[in-house]
């Protein structure tokens, strides 16, 4: 039996509405193929790809191309920090329109430019929020779809559950896709019967054989309870959800007096968020890397409370859509 189509399926080309979310260190191109291949859809995290994985941003887009044949999305980080950044991300995101990517997601920031170039040649944008007054925002820059980033999500998680954001956000008129919480196919099926159009994971991901991650990092996600996840402001200056290891534990969760005072200035804070990011990256890849375990600084989300293996991504995508046909939600 055929999967229900939904706005999502769609709009990227795909069987599964499901995306395995951008992940900075985690999207290594042999996980995002996996998923892909499967019938759902991998996104590229362009740092990810470059300065983790070591590819030329190009050539790692036709590795991944040489891996399947499926449609891959991508992932912008449009926050203007620096112009360098932004006129990189422009040059990233025109070599992937170059590359055949169509399906794209968008992070901070306005999306308008990304909208221009990705709709010119019949692409489609969504965009990550966590409230309605950045939905309204995406809506403004012509977007095609929200991700709806609830309080159980890894990385930069929302302040509202799973169904305040549906409800809240329902209105507007756009393809929701629920992004936070989801570990397991009933939790999945769960989602699409709430009326989102799709699922955004990230953590079950990572607990995934292709997945270039330490042994530690999984079997850690595979060990961690809901509980066990908490938000440090010490990565990127606002709330980030990791497992509370020894390591997070050791350097606090709170930001410290001057970077809060940094963090207040219209700015400052740019330039603090800049300090920031230049020691998160360097950290979040030696850690996720460290096959000893003992740079424990693990991004995870409270989906961890339902899984259980480390498995093949493939299979994730398969038991998940079995999930659905079994369930028959409706089409959305």
């Amino acid at each position: 039996m055929s999967l229900p189509e939904t706005a999502l399926t769609r709009h990227a080309g795909i069987e599964v509405p499901l995306i395995a979310g951008a992940m900075y260190p985690c999207s290594n191109p042999e996980l995002v193929a996996a998923v892909s291949e499967a019938g759902a859809i991998g996104i590229v995290q362009p740092i990810s790809l470059t300065y983790v994985h070591g590819h030329d941003f190009r050539e790692g887009l036709r590795y991944i191309k040489s891996l399947t044949s499926k449609p891959i999305g991508m992932n912008a980080l449009i926050e203007a920090s620096s112009r360098t950044y932004h006129e990189r991300m422009v040059r990233w995101v025109n070599v992937a329109l170059e590359e055949g990517v169509r399906f794209f997601v968008t992070s901070l920031g306005k999306p308008g430019w990304v909208v221009d170039a990705v709709a010119a040649v019949g692409g489609c944008v969504y965009h990550d929020v966590t409230e309605r007054k950045w939905a309204e925002k995406g809506l403004d820059g012509g977007v095609h779809g929200l991700i709806a980033v609830n309080r159980r999500a890894g990385g930069h998680a929302g302040p509202k559950s799973a169904q305040e954001l549906w409800d809240e956000l329902a209105d507007l008129g756009l393809p929701l896709v629920c992004a936070g919480g989801i570990g397991s196919p009933e939790q999945f099926v769960g989602a699409l019967e709430m009326g989102y159009a799709g699922v955004q994971m990230g953590t079950r991901f990572i607990a995934s054989t292709e997945c270039r991650t330490s042994a530690p990092y999984k079997e850690a996600i595979v060990r961690a309870k809901e509980e066990d996840i908490v938000l440090s402001e010490r990565i990127t200056g606002v709330p980030v959800a990791v497992i509370n290891t020894p390591f997070v534990r050791r350097m606090g969760l709170k930001a410290g007096p001057f970077a809060r005072w940094m963090l207040r200035g219209r700015k400052r804070k740019h330039w603090m968020r800049t300090l920031y990011a230049l020691k998160s990256l360097w950290q979040l890849k030696r850690s996720s890397l460290d096959e000893t375990g003992e740079q424990d600084y693990w991004q995870a989300g409270k989906s961890v409370e339902g899984i259980t293996s480390i498995e093949p991504a493939g299979e994730i995508v398969r038991r998940f859509a079995q999930a659905l046909r079994e369930a028959g939600p409706r089409p959305v």
